[in-house]
């Protein structure tokens, strides 16, 4: 099966944990269809992956200090034309955390979202404001591992405990809809499987 297919197949079987998911999920379906859809090319939305990424424990997140966003949020990035967006979202957590050592928990979809970017500057060029049509994966990473940060895209790393990760963030809407969401589907996952 072609990637793109197996994607969607993996987002068709999704349950959705909320509303915001369920919307959210139909879209993504629409916007897979677009030829251009992994490439950032496509000014008005295109594929990115995250990460929720936790220690062995299953007590602390991983965060980043986002240049652009000038806050602390998830780690994760643009497809660019991959497919793999479990891969992706593995990559983009070692390049901005600097942790050579980063594991699925699960090769699932955690969670799906469509978020908003506003128009920013990037590398000195203006980027137009845009949608990422977002996959999150559950991941792991040690937290007694060296942490570095990544210059061009943020500004520090650290690790907070679930609720101190949602008090670090700067922007409401992450507070309110992702990352809250986040941490309650991490206790629910870890309530079926007894730990992470």
């Amino acid at each position: 099966m072609e990637q793109r297919e197996k994607l969607m197949e993996q987002i068709r079987q999704y349950r959705p944990w909320n509303e915001q998911e369920a919307a959210d999920r139909t879209e993504l379906l629409r916007a897979l269809s677009q030829e251009n859809i992994f490439l950032r090319e496509n000014k008005a939305a295109h594929m990115t992956a995250s990460a929720w990424v936790v220690n062995p424990a299953g007590d602390k997140v991983l965060m980043a200090y986002h240049n652009i966003y000038d806050s602390w949020s998830w780690l994760g990035g643009h497809a660019d034309g991959d497919m793999d967006l479990l891969a992706v979202a593995v990559r983009e957590v070692r390049e901005e955390s600097g942790i050579p050592q980063v594991l699925p928990l699960s090769e699932d979809i955690f969670s799906l979202e469509i978020l908003t970017v506003d128009g920013h500057e990037k590398k000195g060029a203006y980027v137009p404001s845009h949608l990422h049509l977002n996959v999150t994966y559950l991941l792991q990473a040690d937290d007694g591992a060296a942490l570095s940060v990544k210059p061009d895209e943020n500004s520090g790393v650290a690790w907070f405990t679930p609720d101190k990760a949602v008090e670090a963030s700067t922007e409401p809407w992450f507070q309110a809809r992702i990352y809250s969401k986040l941490n309650r589907k991490l206790e629910a996952w870890k309530a079926v499987r007894g730990a992470v």
